[in-house]
C-alpha cells in the first residue's frame, strides 16, 4: 500500500515538473517525452525507493517486463538522448528536493515509541507483523488481521513527515 502511494507521489512530482498530464503518463502513447517521462519515473522508484516492479506496473498501466527495460536501458538513454537526460535531471532533482525535507529514524527504540505515542496500537495475539523501515532502523508492530488497514493508515498520518516504508510480514 505504501510503496503504491510512493509511487504515485513520484509521479505526481514528474506532472508537475514536466508539464504532462496524468492521463498521458498512463495511457499507451508513445510520444517521446511522455515515454521519458515514464521511464525516468520507474527508474527513479526502483532505485530510489526499491518499488516492486509489479507496484510500477499497475500504477503506469504496463506489465512488469516493461520497468526491466527502463532500468536495462536508463544508463544508455541518459548518455545518447538529451531528452531524456534532460526530463530525467529535472524530475530527480525535484525528487531529491522533496525527498531531502523528510526526516528520518536513527534509533529503533525511539520510532517504536513515536508510534504508538502517535495513536500505533500493538496487539498481544498477533497475527501478522508490519515491519516499519525508515532509514537503516527497523521496527515491528504487532497486529490483527481484522486491524491492520487501520494501523496502516495511522502510520501514514504519524509518519507522513518521515521517509519511511511499510511492508506487511
Amino acid at each position: 500500500m505504501t510503496e503504491e502511494l510512493n509511487f504515485k507521489a513520484i509521479c505526481d512530482i514528474a506532472v508537475n515538473v514536466c508539464d504532462v498530464s496524468k492521463e498521458a503518463l498512463f495511457s499507451k502513447t508513445r510520444k517521446r517525452k511522455v515515454q521519458a517521462v515514464r521511464a525516468s519515473v520507474a527508474y527513479i522508484a526502483r532505485k530510489e525507493e526499491e518499488i516492486d516492479r509489479e507496484v510500477i506496473a499497475k500504477v503506469l498501466n504496463r506489465n512488469r517486463t516493461a520497468s526491466y527495460h527502463y532500468e536495462r536501458n536508463h544508463k544508455d538513454l541518459y548518455s545518447r538522448c538529451i531528452v531524456y537526460r534532460n526530463i530525467f535531471t529535472k524530475i530527480y532533482k525535484a525528487y531529491k528536493d522533496i525527498d531531502g525535507t523528510k526526516e528520518i529514524f536513527i534509533d529503533k527504540d525511539y520510532m517504536k515509541s513515536f508510534l504508538l505515542k502517535g495513536g500505533v496500537t500493538e496487539k498481544l495475539d498477533p497475527d501478522l507483523l508490519l515491519e516499519v523501515k525508515s532509514g537503516e532502523v527497523k521496527c515491528i508492530i504487532k497486529t490483527s488481521y481484522f486491524d491492520y488497514s487501520n494501523q496502516i493508515k495511522i502510520i501514514n498520518f504519524v509518519l507522513k513527515n518521515y521517509h519511511f516504508s511499510v511492508k506487511i510480514k
